[in-house]
Parts: structure tokens; C-alpha cells; sequence
């Protein structure tokens, strides 16, 4: 099996520090304290699938450098590198570069590390040499397109069921985020197209559903935060994550919030559009704070797309205890498999949040929900 395999060593690196992408904003993002995380990701997923590799010998092909090669070398994989050059910064045209080498040689699957903006990338590109079957592993901040997995754990079980026949071609909505835009808080998403990639049920995220603007849903969600309010404590304080729902408490709270940020709640006071920095420099009382939080639509990810100026930092200081869920019914309805998800990044994290949370979806009604 042929393994086409690139790395977009910069995506993601807009999410903690609160810029809600990367896309035109690197140097702002790096002076913000914002650090690399796909090649990690990608060391990560390539380590997991050469642990995993037994029956289908695999040939993987990737791009030189900070791109691929060094971290399938770190893991001592064998592989092809692609006969490109690449700059000391990467561009949009280094991926394209690299898509069409791979499709040129008849790779058999594509897997890419990153966000919404390199998966528009690829699909821009095979547009112009051909296609293949092609897996996201998610490195970006939003990820609003349906072609990633979960998370690596789950891109190496897609990949191992492809290997072996046993994983359906479907194809994937590819989103189109104005960063832009959403940086001014204005949800700003479009189709861009489809691609073809291999589906096992659990294990690819799917495409975000935008809620209804529905008289019943803004019922819904007023009635959940009217329970909401009841029972929170004065003096705490709640960071306040993206979404409609949380932003209707905030509004029967008489302050208002952004929809597409993470704000802190305080007795009255609101601060706006907070990174991770922000949020570790203004909480002096971790036993004292909740995180108020919505699932995304039909993916049910609680955390690891959108939000993660909630890092695993804050996520274990806060405690599972003290993290509020909330979703109206028709949200909780659509979400495939009945189950909620996290994509964190961080092994203590995503362990402490396993199990069943509560999830409030309605006025003093809520339902256990499994979190896988």
C-alpha cells in the first residue's frame, strides 16, 4: 500500500492563543507565545500506526523536511521523499506541490496533518491531476470540514481498516472558513467541494451542523439558561465558551459575549475574546471556576475544535466536576452516535474527561451523556 503523507507544520497554531485560526496571521500568532503543534500530531499518529502496521506492508510518501520526513524519521519509518524543495516557511503551494507528486505516483490514500485550510488545499489541487481517497488528521483550530478523524487514534483505525479493505469510500463536505471574518465574530463558512475518503462509522468526525434558527430551538436554549443562571454561584468565575447557547446565557446575565470566542464570566463583568494566557493570568481560584460549554453540532466535539484556549492546562485545574455542558434537544438529537467527544491533545486530559458528563438541555432537565 502506498501512504501519501503531508504535514502543514503550522496548523493550529492560531487556536490557544486565541486568533481562531492561522490563516494570514502567523507572525501575530508566534508573538503571541504560539507554539507548533502538527508535527508533534503527526509524530504522534505515524508512531501509533507503525505500532499497529501487521498484516499490509506500507510504503509511505512524503514531503522533505518539516513536512513529513523528520518526523517519519524520528519514528525510524521507511520512506519515499518526494521530489520537491521547500522554503524555511511553508505555503499553500508546498501542499499542492506535494498532492500532485503523490497522485502522479498512484498513491492509494492520502493522509495530510492539519486544519480547514489545508484540506481546501488539497482539494484545490486535485482538481488538476486526479484524485484519491484522503484522510485528515485534525492539527487545526475549527475543522468545520467532515473528511478528519476524530482524532489520530482514530485516523491510524481508519487507515488500518483501508489497508485491509474493510472501510467504505464516501465522500466529505470540504468547508471554506473566512478566518477573517470569524476573527470579527461572524460565522462565515461555506461548501468549497467534496473529496472521497475512506468512512468508518465512530471514527470520522463529519461535517459541523450550524443550529437552527428555529423559534423552538431559541426557546430551547433560553429555557436552559434561565436553569443555568439559577444555580450559579455569585462570586465564581465561568469561562464561556463559543456557541449560541452560551452566548443566551450570557445575554439573560445582561452582558454580552462573543459567539466564536471564549470569554470569562465574573460577578457582573465580562472579559472578551480570552487566550490561554489570559484565562491562566485572571483565575486566582481554580476551586472556584466552572467552564460553561456547548457541543459542536453533529460532530458532539466538547473540546479540541474552536476552543482550545481552554488547554489541558485549565481543563485539569477546573476538574470535570466544574465543567458545565449544555445542548438543546434538537443539538443532542443530531449528534452521530449518541456520543460526545474530545480531541485534546493531552493523554491526562482526555482521560479525565472519559466516562458520562451531564448535559443540560432544558429547564431543569438533563441527560448523562458517554464521552468517548
Amino acid at each position: 500500500m502506498k501512504l501519501g503523507f503531508i504535514v502543514n507544520p503550522i496548523a493550529g497554531m492560531g487556536g490557544r492563543v486565541g486568533l481562531k485560526g492561522t490563516d494570514g496571521v502567523l507572525k501575530e500568532a508566534i508573538a503571541r507565545g504560539a507554539k507548533p503543534i502538527a508535527p508533534k500530531r503527526a509524530g504522534e499518529f505515524l508512531q501509533k500506526l507503525k505500532e499497529n502496521i501487521t498484516e499490509t506492508p506500507m510504503e509511505i510518501l512524503t514531503c522533505p523536511g518539516i513536512m513529513g520526513e523528520q518526523e517519519a524519521k524520528k519514528v525510524s519509518l521507511s520512506i519515499q521523499v518526494l521530489p520537491m524543495e521547500i522554503g524555511e516557511k511553508t505555503t499553500a503551494e508546498d501542499t499542492k506541490t506535494a498532492v500532485k507528486l503523490i497522485v502522479n505516483v498512484k498513491a492509494d490514500l492520502m493522509v495530510f496533518v492539519g486544519g480547514d485550510g489545508t484540506a481546501k488545499d488539497i482539494f484545490d489541487a486535485m482538481q488538476s491531476c486526479g484524485e484519491i481517497p484522503v484522510l485528515g488528521v485534525p492539527s487545526g483550530v475549527k475543522m468545520y470540514s467532515g473528511i478528519f478523524a476524530v482524532n489520530l487514534s482514530d485516523a491510524v483505525d481508519v487507515v488500518l481498516a483501508f489497508a485491509q479493505n474493510q472501510a467504505e469510500i464516501t465522500e466529505f463536505e470540504i468547508m471554506d472558513a473566512d478566518e477573517t471574518a470569524i476573527r470579527s465574530d461572524a460565522f462565515a463558512v461555506k461548501l468549497h467541494g467534496f473529496l472521497r475518503a475512506p468512512f468508518l462509522p465512530m471514527r470520522i468526525q463529519g461535517s459541523k451542523q450550524v443550529s437552527p434558527e428555529t423559534v423552538d430551538e431559541k426557546e430551547n436554549q433560553t429555557a436552559i439558561a434561565r436553569f443555568i443562571i439559577e444555580e450559579m454561584q455569585p462570586e465564581a468565575m465561568y469561562i464561556l465558551g463559543p456557541g449560541t447557547t452560551v452566548k443566551r446565557i450570557a445575554e439573560l446575565l445582561g452582558v454580552k459575549k462573543t459567539v466564536l470566542g471564549v470569554d470569562i464570566y465574573n460577578n457582573g463583568k465580562i472579559i472578551f475574546d480570552v487566550n490561554e494566557k489570559r484565562i491562566l493570568a485572571e483565575v486566582e481560584d481554580w476551586q472556584n471556576t466552572w467552564i460553561i460549554l456547548s457541543p459542536i453540532g453533529r460532530q458532539g466535539i466538547l473540546f479540541g475544535r474552536g476552543n482550545q484556549q481552554i488547554s489541558p492546562a485549565i481543563i485539569k485545574r477546573v476538574g470535570k466536576q466544574r465543567i458545565i455542558v449544555v445542548a438543546t434537544k434538537g443539538k443532542l438529537q443530531g449528534i452521530d452516535g449518541g456520543v460526545l467527544r474530545v480531541d485534546i491533545g493531552d493523554a491526562e486530559a482526555d482521560n479525565m474527561l472519559k466516562g458520562y458528563i451531564k448535559v443540560f438541555t432544558d429547564y431543569r432537565e438533563w441527560r448523562l451523556m458517554p464521552v468517548h
